[in-house]
Order: C-alpha cells, then sequence, then structure tokens
C-alpha cells in the first residue's frame, strides 16, 4: 500500500492510496467466491460456473465493485495510519483505477484539522452571577415537593375551578360539522395546564358534573392542522369527573416523609437552602464556562471545513438517534410523531455541531498554549472512574481503549484543563455583550452571523 498526500484549499486534503495487483486480484477471487452461488450459467449448477466463464459471460468488471467495497476500508485504514495530517472528516471516495493484473488507485478527499489562531482568552470579562438563595426561592422548592406529594381525592359537590383534573367527553365543530380529531372520551384535562388551544380550560371553569358545556374557541393562526387554523369551533364537554390535588400539610409528619436529613419545618428548610445553593453555584459555574469559552471563540481565527462540519452533524444525529433507541422509539416512529426528517435533523444539528467544533479547537488550542497536560495519575484517576462506571477492571479498559483511546482521554482531560485555565483567569464585572456564540460563524463554515471584536484590555 503507498500514499500521496495532496493538500488543498479551506484546508482539504486529497489521499491516493495504492494497493498492489496482488491484493486486488485476491479481493475479485473474494469477490467470486461471495457471489458464485447467486450466478446462473447455461450448462452449469449454481455455484460450480468458473470464474473465467462468467467474466466472459458479463464482463471482467463483473466483480469489480464488490472487490473495491472489500479493498478500500482496510487500505483506507492503512493509509491513517501512515498519514501525519490529522484528519477530520468522513473521506469522499473515488475509484482511479481498478483492472485485474493492475494496481488498484483511489483517492479520498479528506479534511484536515484546521489552525486555530487565539485572540484574546485570558482576562476575559464575564458577568458575575448571583448564588444566594431567597426564601422565596426556598418556599417555592418546598412547595413543589408538597406538590408532588399531593393527593388525588374526587370531587362531588361543585363546579370546576382552576387547578381541578376534570375527566371530559368532548367533540368539536367547525360550521356545525365534526371535524377529525376533534373528539374525545375520559380525557384527564387539568384546567390551567393549557394543554388545550386558548381559551378551552377558561371556558371549563364553572361547569358542573354531568351537564354539557358549550366551549366557543377559535383555533390559532399557526394551528398546525392547516385546515383549522384561525377558523372559530364549538367544542360539546361534558364533566364526567372531577378531581382535585390535596397538598398535605407543611409540618413535621411532611418532613419525615419527604427528608432523610431533617426533623424539623426549620431543618428542612435548612436542607433545602443548601441544596439550592450548590445547584445555583453548579450553574453560576457552567454558566461561567460558557461565557468564558463563547468569548475565546468570538476572538479566535478558524477556518472549518464543511465536510469537518458535515461529519460533525451526522455524529451528532446518530447519537440523537441512539437516545430515541434507549428510549424505545425508532427513527421511523419518531418521524412520523414529529414530521422531521433526517435532513431536517441534520440541518438543526448546524449550529450546535459548529460550536462543538469551535469549541474543542479554541479549547485544544489554549491547551497548547499553555503546555497544560494530563499527568499520569490524572489519566489513571479518569480510567479507574471509567472502570467503574463500566464495571470492568482497569486493564480492561485500557486493553479497550487503546492507544488512540488513551490518547483521547488525555487530550479530554488537557482540554479541562483548558475549560478551567479561563474560567480561573477570567474577570468578573459586566461582560463585553457581544454574540460570541455565533461571532466567526460564517467565515468558519456556519450560519451567517455579525461579527464583533473581543474587547480588549
Amino acid at each position: 500500500m503507498s500514499l500521496q498526500v495532496e493538500k488543498l484549499e479551506n484546508n482539504m486534503a486529497r489521499l491516493t492510496i495504492e494497493a498492489s495487483a496482488e491484493e486486488l486480484d485476491k479481493a475479485i477471487e473474494g469477490a467470486y467466491q461471495k457471489s458464485k452461488n447467486k450466478i446462473s450459467i447455461p450448462g452449469f449448477r449454481k455455484g460450480k460456473a468458473p470464474r473465467k466463464m462468467i467474466e466472459q459471460m458479463y464482463g471482467r468488471e463483473v466483480f469489480y465493485e464488490d472487490a473495491a467495497n472489500a479493498l478500500i476500508p482496510d487500505a483506507y485504514e492503512k493509509a491513517l495510519e501512515e498519514c501525519t495530517e490529522e484528519i477530520v472528516s468522513s473521506p469522499e471516495i473515488e475509484v482511479i483505477q481498478i483492472e485485474a493484473g493492475k494496481p488498484f488507485i483511489f483517492t479520498a478527499e479528506v479534511a484536515l484539522k484546521p489552525p486555530v489562531t487565539l485572540g484574546k482568552y485570558k482576562g476575559i470579562k464575564v458577568d458575575k452571577t448571583d448564588a444566594d438563595v431567597t426564601d422565596e426561592e426556598i418556599t417555592a422548592e418546598i412547595d413543589g415537593e408538597r406538590e408532588k406529594n399531593a393527593r388525588i381525592v374526587d370531587v362531588t359537590d361543585r363546579a370546576v375551578k382552576e387547578g381541578d383534573i376534570a375527566v371530559i367527553d368532548f367533540e368539536g365543530f367547525v360550521d356545525g360539522e365534526a371535524f377529525e380529531g376533534g373528539k374525545g372520551q375520559d380525557y384527564p384535562l387539568t384546567i390551567g395546564s393549557h394543554a388545550f388551544i386558548p381559551g378551552f380550560e377558561e371556558a371549563l371553569v364553572g361547569a358542573q358534573i354531568g351537564q354539557e358545556t358549550d366551549v366557543n374557541v377559535t383555533f390559532p393562526e399557526d394551528y398546525q392542522a392547516a385546515e383549522l387554523a384561525g377558523k372559530a369551533a364549538v367544542f360539546k364537554c361534558t364533566v364526567k369527573k372531577l378531581q382535585e390535588k390535596v397538598l398535605p400539610g407543611l409540618d413535621e409528619d411532611f418532613v419525615s416523609e419527604v427528608s432523610d436529613e431533617s426533623d424539623t419545618v426549620e431543618e428542612y428548610r435548612e436542607e433545602i437552602r443548601k441544596k439550592l445553593s450548590e445547584r445555583k453555584t453548579a450553574s453560576a459555574r457552567n454558566a461561567k464556562e460558557e461565557a468564558v469559552v463563547e468569548a475565546a471563540i468570538a476572538d479566535a481565527k478558524m477556518d472549518i471545513p464543511d465536510a469537518m462540519l458535515k461529519t460533525q452533524q451526522k455524529q451528532m444525529a446518530q447519537e440523537f438517534t441512539q437516545r430515541l433507541q434507549a428510549q424505545g422509539i425508532s427513527w421511523d416512529q419518531y418521524m412520523k410523531i414529529t414530521g422531521v426528517t433526517a435532513q431536517m435533523l441534520l440541518d438543526q444539528m448546524k449550529p450546535q455541531a459548529l460550536k462543538r467544533i469551535q469549541s474543542r479547537l479554541v479549547l485544544e488550542a489554549v491547551a497548547a498554549a499553555e503546555k497544560l497536560e494530563a499527568a499520569a495519575e490524572e489519566v489513571e484517576e479518569e480510567l479507574k472512574t471509567m472502570a467503574e462506571a463500566y464495571r470492568m477492571e482497569i486493564d480492561k479498559v485500557k486493553e479497550l481503549l487503546g492507544e488512540s483511546g488513551l490518547k483521547q482521554v488525555k487530550e479530554d482531560l488537557a482540554v479541562k484543563k483548558a475549560v478551567d485555565f479561563l474560567v480561573e483567569n477570567a474577570k468578573e464585572g459586566k461582560a463585553s455583550g457581544k454574540k460570541a456564540s455565533g461571532a466567526k460563524a460564517k467565515e468558519a463554515g456556519g450560519e451567517p452571523a455579525e461579527e464583533q471584536e473581543a474587547a480588549k484590555e
């Protein structure tokens, strides 16, 4: 196998990869052996026709495609091992020469990791975030916990009011005609949840159990069913059953049910204060991290190849479909439910994919500039954490990762150090207010965005 690398514009490269004639002949023979049982030749039983006879009847090229498909992955992997450039996209393959008895030649057009010119990344100004917890926030958190522990009780002696759960039968009419999808039975509707179109739930307030009520509404202009958008409708509704939530009292009995740490209401409030403080502190840290990284991106220069962006979009779309599958939802089901196509999903992923690439490139550049590296003990600790998560021996994790995987772990740790460095060197105060997340997007291959200069010290 031989490799030639030709640098192209916009951080692209063309790899010309050559496999020997012997390798091609072996691949053609493999394609023949794999396909011969499917080919019929007069005078021969299936699977018994000689290769030369098949090639004479169907042409010498009959096995070329399968042979190329068998050769390319292995040859490309070997080329990657030999190539000194850092490739960051899937290859666009083109076969240049395929003929028995001659070397097999193909090209792979790929994106190369683009260089980054850092701008200002030390002393970035970020807004000061208040992590103090107020009494109102504590009360709201406790009320939410009471809501979770509420009892649902039947109501028989009054009309519908806000917050009730009304079990209803309904049928909708437009211009006196019932419309498709406008009918339901035994539907549990929480009044005030805004689950139905505007005005529907409000019109049920005051309705009596067992009595039919006309609910007059107008579908929104942007309603998903175009034939109903903007039209007036009448829903004939009957409240068949009424329920309400009864919240537990805020007392020691409630505290004993929801907390393992507190015995009294005051102790519980202090417990909640501590948890909220930890949550807000973590949120403030995350916001600060995002702000400094976005500011560093905004003041950096990089030319991201379109192929690199498309590869990242496809990877993120694949991650999304895997998460769906983990929830028991197939991609076909998701498309039917949402109307989202594969291309629409890729388009939706584009801004996030661009940001992910920009963040990684800038943080790697910061790590290199500041000589931030993971120490051996830090790598070992990370591997130990991975081993515990996957319930494996640490040596098994190392074996599965291999050299490339271990290198990735080290790089990931260096990137984390770069984030910490940016945060530690940031200055709290009034931020510059520039649109960091969109800056440089146009020149980086993403959606156009207004570029703004980073604040200089």
